[in-house]
Parts: structure tokens; C-alpha cells; sequence
């Protein structure tokens, strides 16, 4: 079932999309609407109407605003951040910093093209499969042609061409 944008379902939708289309800060927005970046984020690469994405695409303000720069800038910053409450020992800030930053490197690294989001499946290969296909070649020894066809069937299933 697809997900619903919290960002068109919230209550203050039209506030918040004025406010992206504006140019105002994502993390600033997120915390005072209480919806993620990353929702933001989507909100406003799919759903922000074409007329105020053009506003934002025009807005003199933003005409020279470099993302990535800006959001290493903001990364710099949060690590700076966490670094001090991390000095002073106050493990409440450690913990509210540190998932700041690690979103923020997340979205630094979407940036770059360094987060691979592909979905990633891992096979497990039980004691037992491997039992079954030893004595399987084992009793087509005899019969080379066939003990080859059905090596290559196993093989051509395991890399996902069967």
C-alpha cells in the first residue's frame, strides 16, 4: 500500500507549502510543524503546486544557493554542535545532535549520489540446499551432459537470469 504524505494531510499544509515556496529552512520547518525532512523533502519534489514551484525556482533569494555547499555547511555545523554537547557530557543534546547529523550526512550522501536506496535482498543459503545439490550432481555424475544443465540451471537461479 503507497504511503500518504503527511505533509498534504497535515493541517497546515498551505502554511507550510507558503513557507517552502518561500525558501524558508526544511530543518526549521520540520521541527515546527513536527513532520520529518525527508517528508518535506518529498512534499516538495511532488506535491508543491507547479505555481509555487516556480515561485521557488525564480525567487531572487535563492537564484545562487548552492544545496550542496549549503548542506555540508549544515553538516559542519551539527558535527561542531555534537562535538560540544559531547564535550560537556550532556548526553541530551549527544542524542537530539547526533540524529540530526546523521540525517543530515544521510542527505548529504543522497546528494552526492553515495546512498545506494536500491532495495537489497539477502539470500541465505541453508546447510540443507547445499546437501540437496551435492547429492543432486553427485547422482547425475554419470550423466556429464545433464549433471552441466542442471549445474548451470542452479547457478543461472542463484544470479537471478532463471
Amino acid at each position: 500500500m503507497p504511503r500518504r504524505c503527511t505533509v498534504c494531510f497535515h493541517h497546515a499544509r498551505d502554511e507550510i507549502d507558503n513557507r517552502l515556496s518561500g525558501g524558508s529552512i526544511i530543518s526549521r520547518l520540520a521541527s515546527e510543524y513536527s513532520v520529518s525532512q525527508q517528508a518535506l523533502l518529498r512534499h516538495k519534489a511532488n506535491h508543491l503546486l507547479p505555481e509555487m514551484r516556480e515561485q521557488l525556482a525564480t525567487a531572487p533569494h535563492l537564484r545562487d544557493v548552492d544545496v550542496l555547499a549549503e548542506m555540508k555547511g549544515l553538516y559542519a555545523r551539527m558535527k561542531n554542535h555534537l562535538h560540544r554537547a559531547e564535550e560537556a557530557d550532556n548526553w541530551q543534546a549527544i542524542r537530539a545532535f547526533h540524529s540530526e547529523a546523521v540525517k543530515d550526512l544521510e542527505l548529504l550522501a543522497k546528494l552526492l549520489g553515495e546512498l545506494d536506496e536500491r532495495p537489497v535482498v539477502n539470500l541465505h543459503v541453508s546447510p540443507e540446499w547445499l546437501k540437496l545439490r551435492a547429492v543432486i550432481v553427485g547422482a547425475l555424475e554419470p550423466y556429464s551432459e545433464a549433471r552441466l544443465a542442471v549445474l548451470r540451471a542452479i547457478e543461472g537461479a542463484g544470479n537471478g537470469s532463471a
